[in-house]
């Protein structure tokens, strides 16, 4: 299935201008990051501490960037930049929070955990991209 959706995706991207040569596999390793740490914050955000807001508010944000980069249409490199970096940013202010319960609660040392792998993969991304512009 991954295969065939990556095929599917890389057709919609040849379309989009500066965005033909992304390598696929950085793509597909961002959705999954994204994918992971939505489920970490969700799982976080229930357990009412003063990080929930923040994980509620990054579990929405890596969904987002996940769906984005699954329907490329309409998107240009400037936009997905941007996509990229509020991801990024809230993936820190998550970090951040959860990092201050992360010796109490192994819910919490998940999410940061998983915050940070999503920032790494959208910086891959970034990286990437800046690469093939």
């Amino acid at each position: 299935m991954d295969s065939m959706m990556m095929g599917a995706m890389s057709k919609n991207m040849e379309s989009m201008p500066d965005m033909g040569m992304m390598d696929m596999s950085v793509m597909q390793a961002c959705m999954d990051a994204c994918a992971a740490c939505e489920q970490a914050c969700t799982v976080c955000s229930t357990q009412m501490m003063d990080c929930s807001p923040a994980c509620m508010n990054c579990a929405d944000m890596a969904n987002t960037m996940m769906r984005s980069m699954m329907r490329m249409q309409g998107m240009t490199p400037a936009a997905m930049m941007a996509m990229l970096n509020a991801c990024i940013a809230m993936c820190q202010v998550c970090m951040d929070q959860c990092m201050r319960h992360a010796d109490d609660s192994d819910v919490c040392r998940m999410c940061a955990q998983a915050s940070q792998a999503c920032m790494d993969a959208c910086m891959a991304m970034k990286d990437m991209m800046m690469a093939s512009a």
